[in-house]
């Protein structure tokens, strides 16, 4: 899509042994009302046209057709593909939507309205299936809790998900980062691989309207040598690069956690448990920022390689929580540990605030939706079983919103016990 212009663009490639005489009918519709209803000539197997929605005059009805994760609207897609006589040799019915995401100096900007992204990291896995989800409504409640709790995103973390998750985060309204997963080591074989595999992932989902940012490396994974050895840098580049020609509409993190070269955002992991510390080192004011770049290490870790200076770019905690809680803490591991449920609760409610209203993060995303066998740090079991009340996380998420919420709010303020302790 191209929102500002309120058009779609179409490309589309015809295999197969008959290309001449060939036309292409598209069909747009929202709610069974036409959009559009064109045919264009395919010229050698391929045809490309960019779609324009037509203003309805002085009321423009189309910014109602724009997607938000509170508004997911999608517009229907039927293409059929006609012969010289007429008939339709070949038909696919699809969707898509009217969706920009950019980003403006330190935040990002959804359909021309500045928004703070509010992210959970998914690794995805099932109790019984592990990386494969059991059925498709394993998948829809997925997308449905994640929104409960108050989330408006979230991180799949070193998982290519299935494409009837990020279905139904279109359907539903939840904006999704999709990460790579990474390879073991760097050789020439496994920058190979991931560039082709990379480069297959980018091409099947880049139409999904839900989809906001694409992360080829993660942490320096693969390329643990990054800040010394030139040819991990140039892969670094190289698929930052390749993925902004694939797709220049979304916003591409080079490398998600530190150890950033170029990148559309600074995206750093720091999983310090005392909100206070959090709240020093992110503090907002003059300079605060280049101090951060410069002097902080979080994970023991330069967050900008030399040479790499900061643009002005949106920062993102990407990384932050990990509060790990469990029934059976024997085996199990976090980055803290809370006691109990309470103090699981009470260790989650303090630290949002912090990281909700500090000015300097455009997002953030907590560490984790749900355990991971021995990472006992999700908001949920491993079987979806929530921690705490999902109500109250999701005050938490986002803040209260009503006077019953913000009694609850005030609870956890006043309460005295130390939760970082």
């Amino acid at each position: 899509p191209i929102v500002e212009d309120w058009a779609i663009n179409l490309r589309a490639l015809i295999h197969g042994r008959r290309q001449q005489d060939l036309k292409l009918n598209v069909t747009l519709k929202h709610d069974g009302k036409v959009l559009s209803d064109d045919t264009y000539t395919v010229e050698q197997g391929e045809t490309s046209r960019a779609i324009q929605l037509i203003d309805p005059g002085i009321d423009d009805a189309r910014h109602s057709l724009q997607w938000f994760p509170w508004s997911p609207k999608l517009i229907d897609a039927e293409v059929r593909l006609i012969d010289a006589d007429g008939h339709t040799i070949d038909e696919v019915a699809s969707y898509t939507a009217m969706r920009s995401i950019r980003t403006s100096g330190d935040h990002f900007v959804l359909n021309g309205r500045p928004i703070k992204l509010k992210l959970v990291l998914d690794q995805g896995y099932w109790p019984e299936t592990g990386l494969t989800a059991p059925d498709d409504a394993a998948l829809r409640r997925d997308v449905e809790l994640i929104k409960s709790m108050g989330f408006n995103g979230v991180r799949k973390h070193q998982k290519i998900e299935d494409p009837r998750f990020l279905y139904w985060a279109d359907r539903l309204g939840l904006m999704v980062w999709e990460e790579m997963p990474s390879a073991y080591r760097f050789c020439t074989q496994s920058i190979e691989r991931l560039t082709r595999q990379w480069t297959e992932a980018v091409d099947r989902d880049r139409s999904h309207p839900c989809i906001i940012a694409w992360v080829p490396f993660n942490e320096s994974w693969g390329v643990p040598d990054l800040p010394v050895v030139e040819a991990q840098r140039h892969a670094v580049l190289g698929l930052y690069h390749l993925t902004k020609s694939l797709d220049p509409t979304r916003p591409v993190i080079s490398n998600d956690g530190w150890e950033m070269p170029t990148s559309d955002l600074i995206c750093i992991h720091d999983y310090d448990a005392d909100p206070t510390r959090i709240a020093r080192r992110y503090q907002h004011g003059d300079g605060s920022v280049e101090r951060l770049l410069s002097t902080e290490r979080p994970g023991h870790r330069v967050l900008m390689l030399d040479g790499h200076d900061y643009q002005g770019q949106p920062i993102v905690l990407s990384e932050f929580g990990g509060i790990a809680f469990s029934k059976d803490q024997n085996g199990t591991w976090g980055y803290s540990r809370a006691r109990s449920a309470d103090d699981f609760e009470l260790r989650y409610a303090r630290l949002l605030e912090i990281v909700r209203s500090l000015p300097m993060l455009g997002g953030f995303c907590y560490t984790q939706f749900t355990d991971t066998y021995q990472e006992a740090n999700g908001l949920l079991y491993l079987d979806r079983t929530p921690k705490i009340p999902i109500e109250h996380i999701a005050i938490a998420t986002r803040g209260p919103q009503n006077p019953t919420e913000e009694a609850i709010a005030r609870k956890w303020r006043e309460t005295s016990e130390d939760p970082s302790r």
